[in-house]
């Protein structure tokens, strides 16, 4: 299928050879934002965005993703917030809980203002829930207009470096020349290992299971987290009487949850669910991620770069894997546009070693925060549960540290690529 764009013709297939300015393995939010936020600022620079899923894949994704305020000011930027945010869930409230699953009640800890204070003097939430189906479409539609080149059902294969262009093969057989490849092609990167990047790993023996689960009362906009002594369960307010569920479980029972009966699974969900919102039932597929820490020791060669999970991979119990791969994006488009202003050569170490200075810190310290808060709060050991309870009290009465805490959830923390601030590159 050919479309028409302003600028250039947008295909699924590429040509047979081709010279480009920046490649993009991987057709997911991280890849996409990048591809867009270049070619929007210098539409000068030939882009594609190559993705061995094919187009309609897409539609089995039934998954919700937690979009902080900097990344909504950056889709706002790019033009595509104001569609998104029509079917886009506020969350205006965050409670922390720590207890057992067969606890009775279960005391609330910790709690997040519902708004936060921005420059202009207005208030946003600090994060809205969008289903990803929506934020994956905008994104390729936002592609098109603006000349980005992308290739759906083709994947990088492999690629070296010749001069002043990377050699890039495509599964298909077809090659194309690159000043940059931008490698974007998930936390079990093939690129990353060809470039013979090394990782820091270690698995944490857990699953997430998600899914999105419908309920009789109004959720009001609330986001709560439990810790529960298997790991956080938590619950994400989606539009409507819904909810996005990040369930996290010992991998063991967590194949054992998703192996039972869909009856006795909802009984085993509305256990650590609680009735607050009435009854509650499954409503989409119920699918499990295994987590694990992975952080890639460099982010730059000659000519390519990692970014999103290709270059860190965290676990989700603060909810900022995505977050950190839109400032990714965010970072080296900001990095590649101004180098290319310059008249530097974008695919160059010394180009790159910028967007590297940048974004390696923010990833490797949330990285290590989000390993500590695991092994923290996913055991039964009733010594700890008493200290990180206190501590939970202690940060829910210290209204500056819990504006650490806001900052850092709405990606408002660290230095901030323009994008992010909403400003245009």
């Amino acid at each position: 299928m050919v479309k028409q764009s302003s600028r250039k013709t947008v295909n699924t297939r590429t040509s047979a050879s081709s010279v480009v300015d920046v490649v993009v393995a991987g057709g997911g939010y991280v890849g996409l934002c990048a591809g867009v936020s270049i070619a929007n600022a210098a539409p000068h620079l030939t882009v594609q965005v190559i993705d061995q899923a094919p187009e309609q894949a897409i539609e089995k994704d039934e998954r919700a993703s937690a979009i902080a305020a900097a990344a909504c000011r950056m889709l706002d930027q790019l033009g595509l917030w104001k569609a998104l945010q029509k079917n886009a869930q506020p969350i205006n409230e965050m409670i922390v809980t720590d207890s057992k699953v067969g606890d009775i009640t279960r005391s609330v800890f910790l709690t997040f203002a519902n708004e936060m204070d921005v420059d202009a003097g207005e208030n946003e939430p600090f994060a809205h829930m969008v289903e990803n189906r929506a934020l994956v479409k905008a994104l390729r539609g936002k592609a098109d207009t603006c000349g980005v080149e992308r290739v759906q059902g083709d994947g990088v294969a492999g690629f070296d470096v010749e001069g002043s262009t990377s050699r890039i093969t495509l599964a298909s057989g077809k090659k194309i020349q690159a000043k940059l490849l931008v490698a974007a092609d998930g936390v079990r990167s093939k690129l990353r290992d060809i470039a013979g990047i090394k990782t820091v790993h270690w698995p944490y023996n857990q699953k997430g299971i998600v899914c999105t689960v419908a309920h009789e009362r109004p959720h009001e906009g609330r986001a709560e987290e439990h810790f529960l002594p298997a790991g956080p369960f938590a619950i994400l307010p989606l539009k409507g009487n819904r909810s996005s569920l990040v369930w996290t479980e010992s991998t063991p029972d967590a194949e054992r949850l998703l192996a039972m009966d869909p009856v006795l699974f909802e009984m085993e969900l509305e256990q650590r669910f609680g009735h607050k919102l009435g009854n509650v039932s499954v409503e989409s597929k119920v699918q499990a991620f295994p987590l694990g820490l992975t952080l890639a020791r460099e982010y730059i060669r000659d000519r390519f770069v990692l970014a999103g999970d290709a270059a860190h991979g965290i676990h989700p119990i603060a909810g900022q894997g995505l977050n950190l791969g839109f400032k990714d994006a965010a970072a080296l488009a900001e990095t590649i546009v101004e180098a290319d202003r310059l008249g530097l050569d974008i695919g160059t170490v010394d180009v790159l070693e910028r967007y590297q200075q940048w974004r390696r810190f923010d990833t490797v310290q949330m990285g290590v925060v989000t390993d500590v808060l695991n092994r923290l709060f996913s055991n039964d050991n009733d010594i700890l549960r008493a200290v990180r309870d206190v501590g939970l009290g202690i940060v829910d009465r210290l209204p500056g540290l819990k504006r650490q805490f806001i900052d850092q959830a709405s990606s408002r923390s660290g230095a901030q690529p323009r994008l992010l601030k909403g400003e245009a590159i």
